[in-house]
């Protein structure tokens, strides 16, 4: 299916500016949209995360990109899609996505799933992030469910955990009665997946919620693509950064400002757990995917942390040698299907043990 090229037009699209501190629904991206956005990756001056102003009260403006909205079942697409309320007070949700037609020989592991956007900016209706889970359901197989949390700064750190905490235990509390899950799903086989951000995100839910009974859900494996990590001291590939065009030094400062709580520097526990987790604390977590490209700027910590799991007592599988950059799958098709192969593979070895 051809959704990660339209991910890759999205990217680049012009950058807008709302006048509002919260992005406002955005609607279906349309085809002229895709057109007029469908050039190579942004450069620094382009980046949406350099987009993000902040003004002298604490609010910001963020960058508007393109959003996409849930499938009709009936429409013939490849993936079908719905979003289905998580805490109406907070105005969270996930969107499910499940492949059409669905195999019949197996029920598919179910893939909770944490977008990027270093905790403030994008949401699962993301362009890009849309066509990833469309495509990712499709390739692996699986049904993926991918959460619209809070943002920071409005919401800061651990907001975002505790709405990820909230979807692990949606896993044992709704999910056995969705339609889609109950028909096709297999809840024994639920992996908890995230990138950038995201994968932080993963890290967290997995530590939150391991002494959790989750039955009749359990998770298997985290998946922690290019997890999004700090620290003040900075490593080489961070140092090699400031004209990084995807995540430049600039901006990663700037979100871990937005996102950390008030007064926290990138040493804290949220940012660098590798320096300020205690070990014990990751004691008992499921198996580990640590994956990352040489090319991404937190590339050194991401080894790093797939280095302190291992210490820890994890059972880590690192793939932290790849060529690229940071979020490439989103927006490169060769990346996607290389991430996607992961996935698969990690998913299999659980069902084949």
């Amino acid at each position: 299916m051809s959704t990660i090229p339209l991910a890759n037009a999205v990217v680049a699209s012009s950058v807008q500016e709302t006048k509002q501190s919260r992005e406002e629904p955005m609607g279906e991206a349309t085809v002229a949209d895709v057109d007029e956005a469908a050039r190579p990756p942004p450069s620094k001056s382009d980046n949406l995360f350099m987009q993000i102003a902040v003004h002298p009260d604490g609010a910001i403006t963020r960058p508007v990109v393109p959003a996409i909205p849930a499938s009709d079942a009936g429409s013939g697409a490849a993936v079908f899609s719905r979003d289905v309320s998580l805490d109406t007070s907070l105005g969270t949700y996930i969107r499910l996505y499940v492949p059409n037609p669905v195999p019949l020989s197996t029920k598919l592991p179910v893939i909770l799933y944490f977008h990027g956007g270093g905790f403030v900016v994008f949401s699962a209706d993301t362009a890009f992030y849309h066509a990833s889970c469309e495509a990712m359901a499709a390739a692996v197989p699986a049904i993926v469910a991918s959460l619209d949390y809070r943002l920071a700064p409005e919401n800061r750190l651990p907001a975002a955990y505790d709405d990820a905490v909230a979807a692990v235990t949606w896993l044992r509390d709704v999910a056995p009665q969705d339609p889609w899950i109950a028909a096709h799903g297999d809840l024994a086989r639920c992996f908890i997946m995230g990138s950038s951000s995201g994968g932080n995100m993963a890290f967290y839910a997995g530590v939150r919620t391991k002494g959790i009974d989750l039955s009749p859900a359990a998770v298997c494996g985290l998946l922690l693509h290019q997890p999004y990590l700090g620290g003040v001291e900075r490593t080489p590939s961070e140092e090699r950064s400031e004209d990084d065009f995807m995540v430049p030094l600039e901006a990663n400062d700037k979100l871990w400002s937005l996102a950390l709580p008030l007064g926290a520097d990138r040493d804290h526990e949220f940012s660098n757990p590798a320096k300020a987790v205690a070990q014990e604390a990751v004691v008992g977590l499921p198996r580990c995917l640590v994956s990352g490209s040489d090319g991404d700027p937190l590339i050194d910590r991401q080894r790093g942390f797939a280095t302190w799991l291992r210490d820890s007592g994890v059972e880590v599988v690192a793939k932290t040698d790849g060529s690229g950059f940071h979020a490439a799958e989103l927006f490169v098709p060769e990346k996607a299907e290389e991430m996607f192969a992961l996935v698969r593979e990690f998913v299999s070895a659980d069902n084949d043990a």
